[in-house]
C-alpha cells in the first residue's frame, strides 16, 4: 500500500510542475524510474514484495498492448509502399541489421548464450520507444521528413520484433538446444492465432464503432472507449486460445482503420491521457526492480547497453541510410535517438517467465542495464540534440534531402 501511496503522491506533484519540467531535460520516465529506485531504498519490501512478478507483468503487459495498437492505428501503411521510403528502410534493412549485430555482440560478451539466446535479447531490445523520444518526433526544430520517419518506425517496430521473438523462444529447447519439433506447433499458436484474433477483433470492432458513429448512435465522449475496448478484447481472447496478446492488438490496429478511419485519433488521445498512466508505473515499478538487482549487475552487462545503444543501433542506421542522400549529421542524429523503453520491458518479461534461471538473469540484467541507460542517455541528451541537428539541418540548404516532402 506504501508503494501506491507514494506513486500517486508523485503523479500529483509531477502534474504540479509538468510544464517548467518540459521545459528541462528532465522527463517522466527519468523521474519515475529515478522515483522506483529511490522507493526500494526507503521502504522495506519482502523477497516477493508488494510488487511481485505477476502485478509487474499484467501492468506492463497492459501498457504494451496498448501502444501496439495506439502505434499501428495510427500508422499510415501508405508510407511503407515505397522501400525507397525512410521508415521502409528503417524497418526493413536497418531492423533486420539490428537484430544480426545485437545478436553477434551477445555471443561474443556472453558465452554462455545458444545463438538463439543471443537472438531472444537481441529481438527483445531491437524495437525503439517514440515515448521516450517524444520531444524528438514533435519538435519543429527537427525535419518534418526525419521526424515523420522516426516516428513511424518506432510505432511499427515493436510489434514487428514480437514474431522474431517468438521464433527465437521456440528454437530454444532444454538446455539452450534447437527446438525444431515445437517449431511450426508455436508459430501457429503464437502468430497465426494472434493474426485472425487481431483481423477478427479489428475488422468487426471497427466496422461496429463505424457504423454506430455514422447512424448518430455513439456519444463522441464514448467513442474512445469503444476504441481502446478492443485491444483488451484481444487481451482477453488471445489469452482464452494461446495465441500472442501482442501479436493481436498490433495486427487489430491495422485492421480496424478499414471501416473506422478515426480510430488512430481516439487511440491517441487515450494513450496521451490515461494510457500515460499505466506507462508511468511501468517505469516506476522498473526501477524499483533495477534497484533491487543492483548488486547482479555485471560490467559486461553495461557493455552490452552501451553497444546496444550505439554500434547496434547507428551502424544498421547508417546502412539502412546509403544512398538516401542525408547528411552525416541527419544519419548520426537518426541513429542515436533510438531510446529502448517500455517494449523492452515487456518483451523481456515475455521471455522470463518460462526461461531458464541462468540464461534469463543473463538477459535480464542485460535488458534492465540498456533500458536504464537509455531511458536516461536520451532523455538528458534529447534537447541538447535538437539544438546541436537543428544548426547542421540550418546549414544544408532548402534543397536538401532532409527537406524534401
Amino acid at each position: 500500500m506504501s508503494l501506491l501511496v507514494l506513486f500517486i503522491a508523485a503523479i500529483f506533484v509531477y502534474s504540479l510542475v509538468s510544464g517548467r519540467l518540459e521545459r528541462s531535460v528532465v522527463t517522466a520516465p527519468i523521474v519515475f524510474t529515478g522515483l522506483g529506485m529511490v522507493a526500494f531504498l526507503v521502504i522495506r519490501l519482502e523477497s516477493d514484495g508488494a510488487v511481485g512478478a505477476e502485478l509487474f507483468l499484467t501492468l506492463a503487459e497492459l501498457g504494451l498492448v496498448l501502444l501496439l495498437f495506439t502505434d499501428a492505428s495510427r500508422t499510415n501503411l501508405l508510407v511503407l509502399k515505397d522501400i525507397r521510403n525512410l521508415p521502409s528502410r528503417l524497418l526493413s534493412i536497418g531492423m533486420l541489421s539490428t537484430i544480426f549485430l545485437g545478436a553477434l555482440c551477445a555471443l561474443v560478451l556472453f558465452r554462455q548464450l545458444s545463438i538463439w539466446e543471443a537472438g531472444i535479447l537481441a529481438a527483445i531490445l531491437a524495437p525503439t520507444d517514440a515515448g521516450l523520444g517524444q520531444i524528438i518526433v514533435t519538435s519543429p526544430r527537427v525535419p518534418l521528413k526525419i521526424r515523420e520517419a522516426l516516428n513511424v518506425e518506432a510505432g511499427l517496430n515493436d510489434g514487428l520484433s514480437v514474431p522474431f521473438l517468438l521464433f527465437f523462444i521456440a528454437m530454444v529447447g532444454p538446455g539452450g538446444e534447437s527446438n525444431d519439433a515445437g517449431l511450426l506447433q508455436y508459430v501457429v499458436e503464437q502468430l497465426g492465432f494472434g493474426v485472425m484474433v487481431g483481423v477478427a477483433i479489428g475488422l468487426a470492432g471497427g466496422a461496429l464503432i463505424g457504423l454506430a458513429h455514422r447512424k448518430g448512435w455513439m456519444a463522441e465522449s464514448w467513442q474512445r472507449l469503444g476504441v481502446v475496448a478492443l485491444p483488451l478484447l484481444c487481451a482477453l481472447a488471445s489469452e482464452a486460445v494461446g495465441a500472442s496478446m501482442f501479436i493481436a492488438a498490433f495486427v487489430a490496429g491495422l485492421a480496424v482503420q478499414i471501416y473506422f478511419k478515426r480510430a488512430g485519433k481516439h487511440s491517441v488521445e487515450f494513450a496521451e491521457e490515461s494510457g500515460q498512466l499505466i506507462n508511468l508505473s511501468v517505469f516506476f515499478l522498473f526501477g524499483l526492480l533495477v534497484a533491487r538487482a543492483w548488486g547482479q549487475f555485471e560490467p559486461s552487462h553495461f557493455v552490452y547497453a552501451v553497444l546496444s545503444l550505439t554500434v547496434v543501433r547507428m551502424a544498421p542506421v547508417a546502412l539502412a541510410l546509403l544512398g538516401t542522400g542525408l547528411s552525416w549529421a541527419t544519419v548520426l542524429f537518426m541513429g542515436w535517438f533510438g531510446p529502448r523503453g517500455l517494449a523492452s520491458i515487456v518483451l523481456g518479461l515475455v521471455y522470463l517467465q518460462g526461461a531458464d534461471s541462468a540464461v534469463g538473469d543473463t538477459i535480464r540484467l542485460s535488458v534492465m542495464a540498456t533500458v536504464l541507460l537509455s531511458i536516461f542517455a536520451h532523455g538528458l541528451s534529447a534537447k541538447p540534440g535538437i539544438g546541436l541537428y537543428a544548426r547542421a539541418a540550418a546549414a544544408l540548404g532548402k534543397d536538401a534531402p532532409e527537406n524534401e516532402v
